[in-house]
């Protein structure tokens, strides 16, 4: 009887060591993302000896560190876009900068799905996602998030974002430089001159600066005793800060950082090919990144996310190709879409008449950019260095192994006609699985139509006839004669979209495309939509006869007021007016009486409007 009771004592004994356990120690892993603003993989980690980093490098000797890493979308709000909702924003509508968008019901932003499994879900602190956040997203959401706020035992999930490597800060002066501007890699394609210099050495003190915050959070964990308990991701919200980086889908504008560490009590849930201290070379990009935390919390991710899993219980394989995208940056429109298979970098310009610098009042503030078009219209630059200021070719492609600059196109090389047309055809399937929406005007794209997202709008083929608009704007883009007939019968079909990019490819052939579309793109001012109004406009303002221009500036003159059309509207009317050029100047009095912009957008689109007002009075006035 005393040994029968010594066992249940003994066995009694070692379950409530095991409760207690279960009360102490999370099932499931924390994970914490640090993350920083406009900083590509300019660290020591990476190979860049200029560079001063040395907490994110001991991470990377701890973890395992990605060669190929793509933030998706060039700049901050689309890429975070992608990021929180786990699909591309092309899919939602959501491509354009500082847009707003919704998502379909039954969709949430991924945190949801963790505080639903239990997780604490803190975000410190920016957000800036251009779909509307509806129902549970974060516990906290602010300056003063952080994981200590959770209950005991909690697993948590928590993401700190720092913003000392922004593009604002490289160009604030006076700024006392760390790193010796005159040892400061340059790329090709950036003139040699002591601004640039300037601004790549003070981005790189920034870089400095961003790492010993990220040594802070690492050294809070520590201290907690969760070092131990925690996955850690760090990664950079897209390329750096400077022009032609940032705001751009080549590699310079998505290439990140991004390092990954697991301690040895979940390498259970590390990537396949985890190496302490190693590198992958695994394809991982923002896309990715929704459908990996779910699995490291155990949660199968959504079947209409449209990443893959590279960690945890659901991994997948590596994908082929990552994909890039660029819709309107701030006041200007244009639409680019790129993908990448590691090596090769392929670009899609859909808008190639357009400079790649269009004129961003934001990006003009950083000096590098002033003197870099100063130095152009002096006629001071070299092949690659005058490339940005002019237009673009439909198609680019680069051989990152040769030409990490991105400087030399292949794309009409016939020794890479093969890569060429097998990229092409990925991101002609790649706009098709996704049901790129992004081809439909802005304004279209927040159309009311009761309660149905975009994204909702784009999937379904009765209401968006995908194949018919994709081949007319691949049409378009490439500027051929032999394609004018079917883009002059396009301004009469009975898709909005398929009638817009009709008209952006008559615009696009330029002056010899008149005379057989003359006819056409008059009608066309009366079409239904003021976005094929506008264009149509466009193209007669800036290669038509007398008649042609003073129909077109009666046109856009009535769409330049957002309170009588809405800022997408009179955004795309503003831009049409620049492209006119001298032949706009009778706008000037009518731009000078336009009511403020700022009071119809949205919040987060801010003076827009106003920019484009103000710099076309200024010069149309002159």
């Amino acid at each position: 009887m005393l040994r029968y009771l010594l066992v249940l004592f003994v066995v009694a004994t070692s379950c409530g060591l095991v409760v207690a356990q279960e009360k102490t120690e999370p099932t499931r892993p924390n994970i914490l993302w640090i993350t920083s603003e406009d900083n590509g993989p300019e660290l020591g980690c990476y190979g860049d000896t200029y560079s001063d980093s040395p907490n994110i490098d001991a991470l990377a000797a701890q973890g395992m560190r990605y060669k190929r890493a793509w933030s998706n979308a060039p700049v901050c709000a689309p890429a975070r876009t992608t990021i929180i909702s786990g699909i591309y924003p092309p899919a939602t509508g959501a491509e354009h900068m500082r847009s707003n968008t919704l998502l379909p019901k039954n969709m949430h932003m991924f945190p949801y799905y963790l505080h639903e499994a239990g997780y604490y879900c803190t975000n410190n602190s920016k957000e800036d996602y251009n779909v509307a956040k509806e129902g549970f997203v974060w516990d906290q959401s602010n300056g003063k998030a952080h994981w200590r706020g959770r209950k005991e035992g909690q697993p948590f999930f928590a993401v700190f974002n720092f913003t000392v490597s922004h593009e604002s800060q490289l160009r604030k002066r006076p700024h006392t430089l760390v790193h010796d501007p005159a040892k400061a890699p340059l790329p090709a394609y950036h003139p040699d001159t002591p601004e640039v210099r300037h601004d790549w050495a003070q981005y790189y003190d920034k870089i400095t600066e961003m790492d010993k915050q990220v040594g802070l959070v690492l050294a809070q964990l520590k201290d907690d005793g969760l070092d131990d308990e925690t996955i850690v991701f760090y990664y950079g919200d897209h390329g750096s800060g400077m022009p032609r980086s940032k705001r751009w889908p080549y590699d310079s504008g998505l290439h990140v950082p991004m390092i990954v560490h697991v301690p040895e009590k979940y390498k259970n849930l590390a990537p396949k090919d985890y190496q302490v201290g190693g590198e992958s070379d695994r394809l991982v990009s923002f896309i990715d990144l929704a459908p990996t935390v779910l699995s490291l919390a155990g949660i199968e991710p959504k079947p209409w996310m449209q990443g893959d899993a590279f960690m945890g219980s659901f991994e997948t394989k590596n994908p082929q190709y990552m994909y890039g995208f660029r819709g309107r940056m701030d006041e200007r429109y244009d639409l680019v879409r790129s993908c990448t298979d590691g090596r090769f970098v392929y670009i899609r310009q859909f808008m190639p008449h357009k400079i790649y610098g269009q004129h961003i009042d934001y990006m003009f503030q950083t000096p590098t950019t002033q003197v870099w078009k100063k130095m152009y219209d002096e006629g001071k630059l070299n092949a690659a260095q005058r490339h940005f200021w002019e237009t673009k070719p439909a198609e680019e492609l680069y051989d990152l192994t040769t030409d990490p600059d991105e400087v030399n196109n292949l794309a009409t090389d016939p020794a890479y006609a093969d890569q060429l047309e097998k990229m092409r055809f990925a991101i002609h399937q790649w706009q098709q699985e996704i049901r790129d929406i992004g081809f439909m005007p802005e304004a279209e794209i927040h159309a009311q139509r009761g309660d149905l997202s975009p994204y909702e709008l784009g999937h379904d083929p009765q209401r968006y006839h995908l194949a018919r608009v994709q081949a007319t704007a691949e049409m378009a883009a490439q500027r051929s004669p032999d394609f004018l007939p079917n883009l002059i019968d396009g301004l009469k079909a009975d898709d909005v979209t398929v009638r817009y990019w009709s008209a952006l490819g008559i615009l696009m052939q330029g002056e010899p495309a008149l005379g057989q579309a003359r006819s056409g793109l008059r009608a066309a001012l009366e079409d239904s939509s003021k976005s094929v109004r506008c264009i149509a406009a466009e193209a007669l303002g800036r290669f038509g006869n007398e008649q042609d221009v003073k129909l077109a500036l009666d046109q856009l003159g009535k769409m330049i007021d957002p309170t009588q059309n809405g800022v997408y509207v009179s955004m795309l009317a503003l831009n049409s007016i620049d492209a006119m050029e001298e032949r706009a100047k009778p706008l000037a009095s009518t731009l000078k009486g336009t009511p403020d912009g700022a009071k119809q957008a949205p919040p987060r689109m801010g003076n827009y409007v106003n920019r484009l007002l103000e710099e076309l009075s200024a010069k149309l006035s002159k």
